[in-house]
């Protein structure tokens, strides 16, 4: 367990790095929703149980000294975080419009924190199982304190 929360930590602080690195080097422009792109749950694991559809909004802003561009957003909801028409802040780099984010929470944050938080909730629980397991005696149990209750009386001559 320890080593799952370690590789989750790990994976969250990278991706944490990424948002960072992205808003350091980030122009900023204004944005515009103007649609939302309604896509199919995702299913979890084997039993394909479906989480609805979610709206992710599809964004229009023109980088400077560049022509209009449109993405769709990294994160969707249900119901939607974004409605048409909202105005959004776009961060993007110079060198690659394409790759743009929203401004907000979600798209820059939701991902390292989801994986952050299960790792360390998994290393502090695999460190507190561990460390009672470490404290509990080898031999504890009730015939071992029946055992050893009367030391000055021979194991021999104990009735039992």
């Amino acid at each position: 367990m320890t080593t799952f929360g370690s590789l989750f930590l790990a994976v969250g602080l990278i991706l944490a790095g990424v948002s960072v690195s992205f808003l350091t080097g980030a122009d900023r422009a204004p944005g515009t929703v103007v649609s939302l792109d309604w896509r199919a749950g995702h299913s979890t694991g084997t039993s394909r149980t479906n989480s609805g559809p979610m709206a992710y909004p599809v964004v229009e802003f023109t980088p400077a000294h560049g022509t209009p561009r449109t993405f769709r957003g990294s994160t969707g909801s249900n119901p939607p975080s974004y409605g048409t028409g909202d105005r959004v802040e776009v961060l993007y780099h110079a060198n690659s419009p394409e790759d743009a984010r929203i401004n907000g929470f979600a798209s820059l944050w939701l991902l390292p924190l989801i994986f952050g938080g299960i790792g360390l909730a998994a290393v502090v629980i695999a460190t507190v199982v561990a460390r009672l397991t470490r404290r509990r005696p080898a031999s504890s149990g009730p015939s071992a304190s029946r055992r050893g209750s009367r030391p000055d009386v021979p194991a021999s001559s104990r009735v039992g």
